[in-house]
Protein backbone atom coordinates (compact mmCIF):
# COMPACT_ATOMS: atom_id res chain seq x y z
CA UNK A 1 0.00 0.00 0.00
CA UNK A 2 1.31 3.43 -0.89
CA UNK A 3 1.07 6.15 1.74
CA UNK A 4 -0.74 8.51 -0.61
CA UNK A 5 -3.46 5.92 -1.07
CA UNK A 6 -4.31 5.38 2.58
CA UNK A 7 -7.31 7.69 2.25
CA UNK A 8 -9.36 4.98 0.61
CA UNK A 9 -7.72 1.84 2.02
CA UNK A 10 -9.20 2.26 5.46
CA UNK A 11 -10.38 -0.02 8.18
CA UNK A 12 -13.89 -1.36 8.65
CA UNK A 13 -16.58 -0.63 11.12
CA UNK A 14 -16.91 -3.36 13.64
CA UNK A 15 -14.83 -4.78 16.45
CA UNK A 16 -15.18 -8.18 14.84
CA UNK A 17 -13.38 -7.04 11.75
CA UNK A 18 -11.00 -4.64 13.46
CA UNK A 19 -9.35 -7.66 15.00
CA UNK A 20 -7.83 -8.24 11.57
CA UNK A 21 -5.77 -5.07 11.95
CA UNK A 22 -2.77 -4.79 14.21
CA UNK A 23 -1.21 -1.52 13.11
CA UNK A 24 -1.63 1.53 15.28
CA UNK A 25 -0.21 4.01 12.79
CA UNK A 26 -2.26 4.86 9.71
CA UNK A 27 1.00 5.55 7.88
CA UNK A 28 2.16 1.97 8.37
CA UNK A 29 2.46 0.62 4.83
CA UNK A 30 2.33 -3.10 5.58
CA UNK A 31 -0.87 -4.78 4.35
CA UNK A 32 -2.11 -6.52 7.45
CA UNK A 33 -5.33 -7.32 5.67
CA UNK A 34 -3.52 -9.35 3.04
CA UNK A 35 -1.54 -11.37 5.55
CA UNK A 36 -4.41 -12.10 7.90
CA UNK A 37 -6.96 -13.20 5.32
CA UNK A 38 -4.64 -16.11 4.56
CA UNK A 39 -5.75 -17.80 7.73
CA UNK A 40 -9.05 -16.16 8.57
CA UNK A 41 -11.81 -17.22 8.49
CA UNK A 42 -11.21 -20.85 9.36
CA UNK A 43 -14.73 -21.83 10.47
CA UNK A 44 -18.35 -21.00 9.76
CA UNK A 45 -18.42 -19.07 13.04
CA UNK A 46 -15.63 -16.89 11.66
CA UNK A 47 -17.62 -16.42 8.47
CA UNK A 48 -20.66 -15.34 10.47
CA UNK A 49 -18.50 -12.83 12.33
CA UNK A 50 -17.17 -11.34 9.10
CA UNK A 51 -20.58 -11.06 7.49
CA UNK A 52 -22.30 -9.57 10.51
CA UNK A 53 -19.55 -6.98 10.89
CA UNK A 54 -20.37 -5.46 7.51
CA UNK A 55 -23.72 -4.16 8.68
CA UNK A 56 -22.17 -2.01 11.43
CA UNK A 57 -21.09 0.40 8.73
CA UNK A 58 -24.73 1.23 7.99
CA UNK A 59 -25.27 2.15 11.63
CA UNK A 60 -22.22 4.37 11.62
CA UNK A 61 -23.52 6.35 8.67
CA UNK A 62 -26.15 7.73 11.04
CA UNK A 63 -23.43 9.28 13.20
CA UNK A 64 -23.46 12.29 10.89
CA UNK A 65 -26.95 12.51 9.40
CA UNK A 66 -26.16 15.92 7.94
CA UNK A 67 -23.60 14.17 5.69
CA UNK A 68 -25.67 11.24 4.53
CA UNK A 69 -27.35 9.87 1.44
CA UNK A 70 -30.75 10.14 3.11
CA UNK A 71 -30.68 13.78 4.21
CA UNK A 72 -28.98 14.92 1.00
CA UNK A 73 -31.81 13.41 -1.03
CA UNK A 74 -34.51 14.68 1.31
CA UNK A 75 -33.33 18.28 1.28
CA UNK A 76 -32.56 18.33 -2.44
CA UNK A 77 -36.11 17.19 -3.28
CA UNK A 78 -39.26 19.24 -3.64
CA UNK A 79 -40.82 17.55 -0.60
CA UNK A 80 -38.63 19.19 2.05
CA UNK A 81 -36.70 22.34 2.76
CA UNK A 82 -33.53 21.93 4.78
CA UNK A 83 -34.71 24.30 7.49
CA UNK A 84 -31.20 25.60 8.16
CA UNK A 85 -29.43 28.88 7.48
CA UNK A 86 -26.78 27.43 5.17
CA UNK A 87 -29.05 25.67 2.72
CA UNK A 88 -27.54 22.17 3.24
CA UNK A 89 -28.35 20.53 -0.15
CA UNK A 90 -31.55 22.57 -0.40
CA UNK A 91 -32.07 23.49 -4.06
CA UNK A 92 -28.81 21.71 -4.93
CA UNK A 93 -26.78 24.07 -2.77
CA UNK A 94 -23.72 23.00 -0.82
CA UNK A 95 -22.26 25.11 1.96
CA UNK A 96 -18.61 24.13 1.57
CA UNK A 97 -16.07 21.67 0.20
CA UNK A 98 -16.13 19.47 3.32
CA UNK A 99 -19.87 18.67 3.30
CA UNK A 100 -19.42 15.18 1.88
CA UNK A 101 -16.16 14.16 3.55
CA UNK A 102 -17.80 11.81 6.03
CA UNK A 103 -20.26 10.39 3.48
CA UNK A 104 -17.46 9.47 1.09
CA UNK A 105 -15.25 8.06 3.82
CA UNK A 106 -17.94 5.91 5.45
CA UNK A 107 -19.07 4.44 2.12
CA UNK A 108 -15.56 3.35 1.20
CA UNK A 109 -15.18 1.86 4.65
CA UNK A 110 -18.28 -0.17 3.87
CA UNK A 111 -16.87 -1.20 0.50
CA UNK A 112 -13.62 -2.24 2.15
CA UNK A 113 -15.55 -4.26 4.73
CA UNK A 114 -17.43 -6.08 1.95
CA UNK A 115 -14.19 -6.72 0.04
CA UNK A 116 -12.55 -8.11 3.15
CA UNK A 117 -15.53 -10.36 3.71
CA UNK A 118 -15.46 -11.65 0.13
CA UNK A 119 -11.75 -12.38 0.35
CA UNK A 120 -12.21 -14.17 3.64
CA UNK A 121 -15.00 -16.25 2.13
CA UNK A 122 -12.80 -17.11 -0.85
CA UNK A 123 -10.10 -18.27 1.58
CA UNK A 124 -12.66 -20.37 3.42
CA UNK A 125 -13.76 -21.99 0.19
CA UNK A 126 -10.19 -22.77 -0.81
CA UNK A 127 -9.57 -24.58 2.45
CA UNK A 128 -12.45 -26.91 1.70
CA UNK A 129 -13.69 -26.45 5.26
CA UNK A 130 -17.30 -25.73 4.31
CA UNK A 131 -19.82 -27.40 6.57
CA UNK A 132 -22.82 -25.51 5.18
CA UNK A 133 -22.50 -24.63 1.49
CA UNK A 134 -25.98 -23.09 1.31
CA UNK A 135 -25.25 -20.69 4.17
CA UNK A 136 -21.84 -19.94 2.70
CA UNK A 137 -23.48 -18.94 -0.60
CA UNK A 138 -26.04 -16.83 1.26
CA UNK A 139 -23.31 -14.96 3.10
CA UNK A 140 -21.28 -14.40 -0.04
CA UNK A 141 -24.42 -12.98 -1.60
CA UNK A 142 -24.83 -10.66 1.38
CA UNK A 143 -21.30 -9.34 0.94
CA UNK A 144 -21.93 -8.66 -2.75
CA UNK A 145 -25.21 -6.96 -1.89
CA UNK A 146 -23.51 -4.72 0.65
CA UNK A 147 -20.80 -3.69 -1.80
CA UNK A 148 -23.40 -2.95 -4.46
CA UNK A 149 -25.50 -0.99 -1.99
CA UNK A 150 -22.60 1.30 -1.06
CA UNK A 151 -21.72 1.90 -4.70
CA UNK A 152 -25.37 2.53 -5.60
CA UNK A 153 -25.61 5.42 -3.15
CA UNK A 154 -22.29 6.87 -4.31
CA UNK A 155 -23.25 6.56 -7.99
CA UNK A 156 -26.56 8.37 -7.57
CA UNK A 157 -24.96 11.25 -5.68
CA UNK A 158 -21.65 11.59 -7.56
CA UNK A 159 -21.84 9.60 -10.80
CA UNK A 160 -18.87 7.37 -11.66
CA UNK A 161 -16.54 6.75 -8.72
CA UNK A 162 -13.29 4.79 -8.14
CA UNK A 163 -14.05 1.07 -8.21
CA UNK A 164 -12.18 -0.77 -5.46
CA UNK A 165 -12.98 -4.48 -5.51
CA UNK A 166 -10.23 -5.94 -3.31
CA UNK A 167 -8.30 -4.97 -0.19
CA UNK A 168 -4.96 -5.28 -2.00
CA UNK A 169 -5.89 -3.24 -5.06
CA UNK A 170 -4.12 0.01 -5.92
CA UNK A 171 -6.53 2.60 -4.56
CA UNK A 172 -5.36 5.79 -6.20
CA UNK A 173 -7.27 5.10 -9.37
CA UNK A 174 -9.29 7.40 -11.61
CA UNK A 175 -13.02 7.55 -11.40
CA UNK A 176 -14.75 4.81 -13.33
CA UNK A 177 -17.21 5.95 -15.95
CA UNK A 178 -20.88 6.07 -15.03
CA UNK A 179 -21.49 2.94 -17.12
CA UNK A 180 -18.60 1.07 -15.49
CA UNK A 181 -19.84 1.96 -12.01
CA UNK A 182 -23.38 0.82 -12.68
CA UNK A 183 -22.11 -2.33 -14.39
CA UNK A 184 -20.25 -3.26 -11.20
CA UNK A 185 -23.41 -2.68 -9.16
CA UNK A 186 -25.53 -4.76 -11.53
CA UNK A 187 -23.02 -7.63 -11.65
CA UNK A 188 -22.70 -7.80 -7.88
CA UNK A 189 -26.48 -7.84 -7.45
CA UNK A 190 -27.07 -10.41 -10.18
CA UNK A 191 -24.51 -12.74 -8.63
CA UNK A 192 -26.00 -12.15 -5.17
CA UNK A 193 -29.50 -13.02 -6.40
CA UNK A 194 -28.18 -16.31 -7.80
CA UNK A 195 -26.41 -17.20 -4.56
CA UNK A 196 -28.84 -16.28 -1.81
CA UNK A 197 -31.54 -18.47 -0.33
CA UNK A 198 -35.05 -18.53 -1.75
CA UNK A 199 -36.58 -19.18 1.67
CA UNK A 200 -39.03 -16.65 3.11
CA UNK A 201 -37.45 -13.44 4.35
CA UNK A 202 -37.77 -14.46 8.03
CA UNK A 203 -36.87 -18.13 7.71
CA UNK A 204 -33.14 -18.24 7.00
CA UNK A 205 -31.18 -15.19 8.16
CA UNK A 206 -31.43 -12.82 11.08
CA UNK A 207 -33.45 -9.64 10.80
CA UNK A 208 -31.39 -6.86 9.25
CA UNK A 209 -29.41 -9.13 6.95
CA UNK A 210 -29.75 -8.76 3.21
CA UNK A 211 -31.84 -11.40 1.44
CA UNK A 212 -32.39 -12.52 -2.11
CA UNK A 213 -35.57 -10.45 -2.02
CA UNK A 214 -33.70 -7.31 -0.98
CA UNK A 215 -31.19 -7.89 -3.79
CA UNK A 216 -34.00 -8.26 -6.34
CA UNK A 217 -35.63 -5.06 -5.11
CA UNK A 218 -32.38 -3.11 -5.11
CA UNK A 219 -31.65 -4.33 -8.64
CA UNK A 220 -34.99 -2.88 -9.74
CA UNK A 221 -34.28 0.45 -8.06
CA UNK A 222 -30.86 0.63 -9.72
CA UNK A 223 -32.26 -0.39 -13.10
CA UNK A 224 -34.98 2.24 -13.00
CA UNK A 225 -32.53 4.98 -12.10
CA UNK A 226 -29.87 3.99 -14.60
CA UNK A 227 -32.17 3.42 -17.57
CA UNK A 228 -34.26 6.48 -16.74
CA UNK A 229 -31.53 8.99 -15.97
CA UNK A 230 -29.18 7.88 -18.75
CA UNK A 231 -32.07 7.05 -21.10
CA UNK A 232 -30.95 3.48 -21.81
CA UNK A 233 -32.91 0.33 -22.55
CA UNK A 234 -30.86 -2.01 -20.37
CA UNK A 235 -28.17 -2.00 -17.69
CA UNK A 236 -24.59 -3.16 -18.41
CA UNK A 237 -22.71 -5.96 -16.67
CA UNK A 238 -18.96 -6.11 -16.05
CA UNK A 239 -18.77 -9.56 -17.60
CA UNK A 240 -20.49 -8.39 -20.75
CA UNK A 241 -24.14 -8.47 -21.70
CA UNK A 242 -26.88 -6.54 -19.97
CA UNK A 243 -29.70 -6.70 -17.45
CA UNK A 244 -33.01 -6.26 -19.25
CA UNK A 245 -36.35 -4.87 -18.14
CA UNK A 246 -37.87 -8.31 -18.54
CA UNK A 247 -35.30 -9.84 -16.18
CA UNK A 248 -35.82 -7.14 -13.57
CA UNK A 249 -39.59 -7.51 -13.72
CA UNK A 250 -39.14 -11.26 -13.31
CA UNK A 251 -37.08 -10.75 -10.19
CA UNK A 252 -39.67 -8.40 -8.74
CA UNK A 253 -42.37 -10.92 -9.53
CA UNK A 254 -40.33 -13.47 -7.61
CA UNK A 255 -40.08 -11.08 -4.66
CA UNK A 256 -43.80 -10.32 -4.72
CA UNK A 257 -44.92 -13.94 -4.87
CA UNK A 258 -42.28 -15.87 -2.94
CA UNK A 259 -40.58 -13.65 -0.37
CA UNK A 260 -43.23 -13.71 2.35
CA UNK A 261 -43.19 -9.91 2.39
CA UNK A 262 -46.54 -8.13 2.37
CA UNK A 263 -48.10 -4.76 3.09
CA UNK A 264 -48.81 -3.92 6.71
CA UNK A 265 -52.58 -3.71 7.27
CA UNK A 266 -52.64 0.06 7.91
CA UNK A 267 -50.13 2.61 6.66
CA UNK A 268 -49.97 4.33 10.06
CA UNK A 269 -48.73 1.15 11.69
CA UNK A 270 -45.44 1.55 9.86
CA UNK A 271 -44.47 4.52 12.03
CA UNK A 272 -43.49 4.49 15.68
CA UNK A 273 -46.07 7.04 16.84
CA UNK A 274 -48.58 4.18 16.89
CA UNK A 275 -46.53 2.26 19.49
CA UNK A 276 -48.54 0.85 22.39
CA UNK A 277 -47.18 3.42 24.87
CA UNK A 278 -48.16 6.43 22.76
CA UNK A 279 -51.06 5.55 20.47
CA UNK A 280 -53.86 6.14 23.01
CA UNK A 281 -52.48 9.52 24.13
CA UNK A 282 -51.81 11.05 20.71
CA UNK A 283 -55.00 12.74 19.58
CA UNK A 284 -54.38 11.85 15.92
CA UNK A 285 -54.37 8.11 16.71
CA UNK A 286 -56.37 7.80 19.97
CA UNK A 287 -59.36 5.48 19.59
CA UNK A 288 -58.71 5.00 15.87
CA UNK A 289 -58.98 1.70 14.05
CA UNK A 290 -56.91 0.82 11.05
CA UNK A 291 -57.98 0.05 7.53
CA UNK A 292 -57.77 -3.59 8.53
CA UNK A 293 -60.43 -3.06 11.22
CA UNK A 294 -57.93 -3.51 14.06
CA UNK A 295 -56.80 -0.89 16.58
CA UNK A 296 -53.79 1.04 15.38
CA UNK A 297 -50.58 -0.55 16.61
CA UNK A 298 -46.99 -0.10 15.42
CA UNK A 299 -45.88 -3.11 13.37
CA UNK A 300 -42.40 -2.73 14.89
CA UNK A 301 -38.92 -3.38 13.65
CA UNK A 302 -38.56 -6.24 11.19
CA UNK A 303 -42.21 -6.12 10.12
CA UNK A 304 -43.29 -7.98 6.93
CA UNK A 305 -43.23 -4.82 4.80
CA UNK A 306 -39.57 -4.23 5.61
CA UNK A 307 -37.57 -5.64 2.68
CA UNK A 308 -34.30 -4.06 3.79
CA UNK A 309 -33.60 -1.69 6.65
CA UNK A 310 -30.79 -0.30 8.73
CA UNK A 311 -30.98 -1.72 12.25
CA UNK A 312 -30.28 0.38 15.34
CA UNK A 313 -29.92 -0.05 19.08
CA UNK A 314 -30.03 2.35 22.02
CA UNK A 315 -27.80 4.01 24.57
CA UNK A 316 -25.37 5.41 22.09
CA UNK A 317 -23.58 8.69 22.11
CA UNK A 318 -24.02 11.49 19.65
CA UNK A 319 -20.74 11.11 17.79
CA UNK A 320 -19.19 8.65 15.39
CA UNK A 321 -16.59 7.78 18.00
CA UNK A 322 -19.25 7.01 20.63
CA UNK A 323 -21.72 4.95 18.61
CA UNK A 324 -21.77 2.07 21.04
CA UNK A 325 -25.47 1.45 20.58
CA UNK A 326 -25.63 2.50 16.95
CA UNK A 327 -28.52 4.88 17.55
CA UNK A 328 -30.85 6.11 14.83
CA UNK A 329 -29.67 9.71 14.90
CA UNK A 330 -31.66 10.54 11.78
CA UNK A 331 -34.66 10.90 14.07
CA UNK A 332 -32.85 13.44 16.21
CA UNK A 333 -32.63 15.83 13.28
CA UNK A 334 -36.36 16.19 12.70
CA UNK A 335 -37.88 16.83 16.12
CA UNK A 336 -39.46 20.27 16.56
CA UNK A 337 -37.62 22.76 18.76
CA UNK A 338 -39.55 24.56 21.48
CA UNK A 339 -38.27 27.04 24.00
CA UNK A 340 -38.69 24.81 27.00
CA UNK A 341 -39.16 21.23 28.11
CA UNK A 342 -42.96 21.46 28.13
CA UNK A 343 -44.03 18.67 25.80
CA UNK A 344 -45.62 21.22 23.44
CA UNK A 345 -44.98 19.01 20.42
CA UNK A 346 -46.14 15.75 22.05
CA UNK A 347 -45.82 12.98 20.98
CA UNK A 348 -42.78 14.19 19.02
CA UNK A 349 -39.53 15.17 20.65
CA UNK A 350 -37.70 18.46 20.88
CA UNK A 351 -34.48 18.11 18.84
CA UNK A 352 -32.82 19.76 15.80
CA UNK A 353 -35.90 20.92 13.88
CA UNK A 354 -34.53 20.29 10.39
CA UNK A 355 -36.39 19.34 7.26
CA UNK A 356 -39.60 21.34 7.05
CA UNK A 357 -42.21 20.05 4.60
CA UNK A 358 -42.93 22.07 1.48
CA UNK A 359 -46.44 23.44 0.88
CA UNK A 360 -46.18 21.91 -2.60
CA UNK A 361 -46.18 18.39 -1.19
CA UNK A 362 -49.12 19.09 1.11
CA UNK A 363 -51.14 20.62 -1.73
CA UNK A 364 -50.32 17.73 -4.06
CA UNK A 365 -52.72 15.58 -2.05
CA UNK A 366 -55.83 16.62 -3.93
CA UNK A 367 -57.70 13.65 -2.44
CA UNK A 368 -57.83 14.48 1.26
CA UNK A 369 -59.24 11.02 2.06
CA UNK A 370 -55.79 9.55 1.39
CA UNK A 371 -54.72 8.33 4.85
CA UNK A 372 -51.08 8.92 3.97
CA UNK A 373 -51.59 12.70 3.99
CA UNK A 374 -52.05 13.14 7.74
CA UNK A 375 -50.14 9.96 8.52
CA UNK A 376 -46.99 11.41 6.92
CA UNK A 377 -47.22 15.15 7.59
CA UNK A 378 -47.55 17.02 10.88
CA UNK A 379 -49.77 20.10 10.63
CA UNK A 380 -48.52 22.07 13.59
CA UNK A 381 -51.54 24.34 14.03
CA UNK A 382 -53.85 21.32 14.20
CA UNK A 383 -51.76 18.89 16.21
CA UNK A 384 -49.80 21.02 18.68
CA UNK A 385 -50.53 23.76 21.14
CA UNK A 386 -48.36 26.28 19.33
CA UNK A 387 -48.98 28.85 22.06
CA UNK A 388 -46.59 26.83 24.15
CA UNK A 389 -43.93 27.26 21.54
CA UNK A 390 -42.00 30.50 21.23
CA UNK A 391 -44.94 32.80 20.49
CA UNK A 392 -46.08 30.27 17.96
CA UNK A 393 -42.67 30.07 16.34
CA UNK A 394 -40.21 27.21 16.34
CA UNK A 395 -36.98 28.24 18.01
CA UNK A 396 -34.20 29.22 15.62
CA UNK A 397 -36.15 27.92 12.64
CA UNK A 398 -35.47 28.74 9.02
CA UNK A 399 -37.88 27.80 6.23
CA UNK A 400 -40.70 27.25 8.70
CA UNK A 401 -43.88 26.21 6.88
CA UNK A 402 -45.99 24.83 9.73
CA UNK A 403 -45.62 21.39 8.14
CA UNK A 404 -43.31 18.69 9.46
CA UNK A 405 -42.27 15.18 8.54
CA UNK A 406 -44.15 12.68 10.74
CA UNK A 407 -42.34 9.50 9.67
CA UNK A 408 -38.90 10.33 11.04
CA UNK A 409 -39.48 11.69 14.51
CA UNK A 410 -38.37 10.87 18.05
CA UNK A 411 -41.56 9.62 19.72
CA UNK A 412 -42.52 10.30 23.35
CA UNK A 413 -44.64 8.47 25.90
CA UNK A 414 -46.58 9.87 28.85
CA UNK A 415 -45.71 6.73 30.80
CA UNK A 416 -42.04 7.48 30.28
CA UNK A 417 -42.61 11.09 31.35
CA UNK A 418 -44.24 9.89 34.55
CA UNK A 419 -41.06 7.96 35.34
CA UNK A 420 -38.50 10.58 34.34
CA UNK A 421 -40.28 13.89 34.96
CA UNK A 422 -38.68 15.28 31.85
CA UNK A 423 -40.03 15.32 28.30
CA UNK A 424 -36.52 15.21 26.90
CA UNK A 425 -36.08 11.87 28.69
CA UNK A 426 -39.42 10.40 27.65
CA UNK A 427 -38.76 8.39 24.52
CA UNK A 428 -41.41 5.70 24.37
CA UNK A 429 -39.07 2.75 24.56
CA UNK A 430 -37.75 3.79 27.97
CA UNK A 431 -40.69 2.08 29.66
CA UNK A 432 -40.12 -1.18 27.81
CA UNK A 433 -37.59 -3.66 29.23
CA UNK A 434 -37.30 -5.17 25.77
CA UNK A 435 -35.29 -2.15 24.76
CA UNK A 436 -33.84 -0.81 27.98
CA UNK A 437 -32.63 -4.05 29.46
CA UNK A 438 -32.55 -2.15 32.75
CA UNK A 439 -34.64 -1.55 35.83
CA UNK A 440 -36.62 1.66 36.09
CA UNK A 441 -34.07 3.10 38.47
CA UNK A 442 -31.46 3.14 35.77
CA UNK A 443 -33.47 4.55 32.89
CA UNK A 444 -31.38 7.48 31.71
CA UNK A 445 -32.26 7.92 28.05
CA UNK A 446 -30.56 10.40 25.81
CA UNK A 447 -31.75 11.92 22.57
CA UNK A 448 -29.10 9.92 20.82
CA UNK A 449 -30.69 6.70 21.99
CA UNK A 450 -33.31 5.75 19.42
CA UNK A 451 -33.62 2.29 18.00
CA UNK A 452 -36.29 2.38 15.28
CA UNK A 453 -35.30 0.70 12.01
CA UNK A 454 -34.63 2.99 9.08
CA UNK A 455 -36.48 1.68 6.03
CA UNK A 456 -34.33 1.36 2.93
CA UNK A 457 -36.78 -0.66 0.83
CA UNK A 458 -40.41 -1.35 1.70
CA UNK A 459 -42.69 -3.84 -0.01
CA UNK A 460 -44.90 -0.96 -1.13
CA UNK A 461 -41.93 0.31 -3.16
CA UNK A 462 -41.53 -3.15 -4.71
CA UNK A 463 -45.15 -3.04 -5.87
CA UNK A 464 -44.80 0.48 -7.27
CA UNK A 465 -41.61 -0.41 -9.12
CA UNK A 466 -43.32 -3.41 -10.67
CA UNK A 467 -46.18 -1.22 -11.89
CA UNK A 468 -43.68 1.15 -13.45
CA UNK A 469 -41.77 -1.65 -15.15
CA UNK A 470 -44.84 -3.48 -16.46
CA UNK A 471 -47.23 -0.58 -17.03
CA UNK A 472 -49.84 -2.57 -15.07
CA UNK A 473 -51.97 -0.74 -12.51
CA UNK A 474 -52.76 -3.71 -10.28
CA UNK A 475 -49.62 -3.41 -8.20
CA UNK A 476 -50.03 0.33 -7.76
CA UNK A 477 -53.66 -0.20 -6.85
CA UNK A 478 -52.70 -2.55 -4.02
CA UNK A 479 -50.80 0.35 -2.49
CA UNK A 480 -53.69 2.74 -3.14
CA UNK A 481 -56.21 0.37 -1.57
CA UNK A 482 -54.19 0.31 1.65
CA UNK A 483 -54.40 4.12 1.66
CA UNK A 484 -58.20 3.99 1.26
CA UNK A 485 -58.22 5.03 -2.41
CA UNK A 486 -60.10 3.49 -5.35
CA UNK A 487 -58.44 1.62 -8.18
CA UNK A 488 -57.34 3.66 -11.22
CA UNK A 489 -55.80 2.95 -14.61
CA UNK A 490 -52.05 3.09 -15.10
CA UNK A 491 -50.28 6.17 -16.34
CA UNK A 492 -46.79 7.42 -15.63
CA UNK A 493 -48.24 10.57 -14.06
CA UNK A 494 -50.40 8.50 -11.69
CA UNK A 495 -47.41 6.33 -10.79
CA UNK A 496 -45.31 9.38 -10.09
CA UNK A 497 -47.95 10.74 -7.73
CA UNK A 498 -48.27 7.43 -5.90
CA UNK A 499 -44.54 7.21 -5.34
CA UNK A 500 -44.45 10.76 -4.02
CA UNK A 501 -47.25 10.13 -1.52
CA UNK A 502 -46.34 6.62 -0.44
CA UNK A 503 -42.58 7.17 -0.11
CA UNK A 504 -42.49 10.75 1.14
CA UNK A 505 -39.42 11.42 3.35
CA UNK A 506 -37.89 8.01 2.64
CA UNK A 507 -35.13 9.38 0.40
CA UNK A 508 -36.41 8.44 -3.06
CA UNK A 509 -38.08 11.60 -4.36
CA UNK A 510 -35.00 13.50 -5.56
CA UNK A 511 -33.61 10.58 -7.53
CA UNK A 512 -37.09 9.88 -8.94
CA UNK A 513 -37.25 13.48 -10.20
CA UNK A 514 -33.85 13.07 -11.84
CA UNK A 515 -34.61 9.80 -13.59
CA UNK A 516 -37.94 11.12 -14.85
CA UNK A 517 -36.16 14.27 -16.07
CA UNK A 518 -38.56 16.61 -14.30
CA UNK A 519 -36.23 17.88 -11.56
CA UNK A 520 -35.69 21.37 -12.95
CA UNK A 521 -39.41 21.98 -13.28
CA UNK A 522 -40.36 20.43 -9.93
CA UNK A 523 -37.79 22.21 -7.85
CA UNK A 524 -38.14 25.57 -9.56
CA UNK A 525 -41.86 25.33 -8.72
CA UNK A 526 -40.93 25.79 -5.05
CA UNK A 527 -40.18 29.47 -5.69
CA UNK A 528 -42.53 31.83 -3.86
CA UNK A 529 -43.55 29.18 -1.32
CA UNK A 530 -44.66 31.02 1.85
CA UNK A 531 -42.44 30.47 4.90
CA UNK A 532 -40.90 32.13 7.94
CA UNK A 533 -37.19 32.65 8.58
CA UNK A 534 -36.59 33.20 12.28
CA UNK A 535 -40.19 34.35 12.62
CA UNK A 536 -40.07 36.78 9.70
CA UNK A 537 -42.65 36.09 7.01
CA UNK A 538 -41.09 35.66 3.58
CA UNK A 539 -41.16 33.41 0.52
CA UNK A 540 -38.75 30.94 -1.01
CA UNK A 541 -36.91 32.53 -3.89
CA UNK A 542 -34.14 30.96 -5.89
CA UNK A 543 -33.63 32.19 -9.40
CA UNK A 544 -30.54 30.05 -9.94
CA UNK A 545 -31.80 26.53 -9.30
CA UNK A 546 -32.40 25.51 -12.91
CA UNK A 547 -29.02 26.93 -13.85
CA UNK A 548 -27.28 24.89 -11.11
CA UNK A 549 -29.08 21.73 -12.15
CA UNK A 550 -28.08 22.13 -15.79
CA UNK A 551 -24.47 22.77 -14.80
CA UNK A 552 -24.21 19.78 -12.45
CA UNK A 553 -26.71 17.27 -13.82
CA UNK A 554 -28.02 17.02 -10.26
CA UNK A 555 -24.79 15.44 -9.00
CA UNK A 556 -22.99 16.69 -5.92
CA UNK A 557 -19.29 17.57 -5.54
CA UNK A 558 -16.62 15.04 -4.67
CA UNK A 559 -14.89 15.99 -1.40
CA UNK A 560 -12.02 18.34 -2.15
CA UNK A 561 -9.88 16.46 0.38
CA UNK A 562 -10.13 13.28 -1.70
CA UNK A 563 -9.13 15.10 -4.87
CA UNK A 564 -6.12 16.62 -3.11
CA UNK A 565 -5.05 13.30 -1.56
CA UNK A 566 -5.25 11.67 -4.97
CA UNK A 567 -2.73 14.19 -6.37
CA UNK A 568 -5.21 15.08 -9.06
CA UNK A 569 -6.12 11.54 -10.08
CA UNK A 570 -9.73 12.23 -9.10
CA UNK A 571 -11.51 14.87 -11.15
CA UNK A 572 -14.29 17.09 -9.79
CA UNK A 573 -17.85 16.89 -11.08
CA UNK A 574 -18.98 19.44 -13.62
CA UNK A 575 -20.41 22.58 -12.12
CA UNK A 576 -18.47 22.24 -8.86
CA UNK A 577 -14.96 23.08 -10.06
CA UNK A 578 -14.75 26.58 -8.57
CA UNK A 579 -15.19 28.07 -5.14
CA UNK A 580 -18.06 30.15 -6.50
CA UNK A 581 -20.14 26.97 -6.74
CA UNK A 582 -20.24 26.58 -2.96
CA UNK A 583 -22.74 28.68 -1.06
CA UNK A 584 -21.98 29.53 2.55
CA UNK A 585 -25.12 31.59 2.97
CA UNK A 586 -28.36 31.78 1.09
CA UNK A 587 -28.23 34.33 -1.68
CA UNK A 588 -31.22 33.53 -3.79
CA UNK A 589 -31.30 36.75 -5.77
CA UNK A 590 -27.95 36.46 -7.51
Amino acid sequence: MKIKNIFMHIGVTSLAVLTLYSCNDLLDTKSYTQSNTQNFPSSMDDVNMLVTSMYANLNHQAAHPESSYLLTNLFASDDMFAGTSNGAADHLMVSGDTDFDFLWDIHYKGINAANMCLEGLDHMEQTGNLTDKAMFDQQKGEALFMRAYQYYELAELFGGVPLITSTTQETNVPRATDDETWAQIASDLKTAIGLMSDKKYNEYVASGHATKWAAEALMARCFLFYTGFYQKESMPLTEGGTVTKQEVSGWLNDCINNSGHKLVGDFRNLWAYTNKYTVDDYKYTAGQKGRDGQPLLWAGNGNPEEVFAVKFGNYAGYTYENQGGYANLYLAFFGIKSKSDNGASFPFGNTNSEGTVTPALWKSWTDTTDVRRRASVIVAKDEFDMSNMESGEVRGQWEETGLWNKKLQPVLSKQAYAKSGSWSNSLFWTVDPQYTGMTDAYIQPRWAAMFEDLYVIRFADVLLMQSELTGEAKYMNEVRARAGLPAIGYSLEALQQERRHELAFEGQRYQDLRRWHIAETALTAQNNSPMQNLGVQTVMRDGKYAERYKATGGFFPLPLKQIQLSNGTLKQNAGWDSSDAYLTVWDFDK
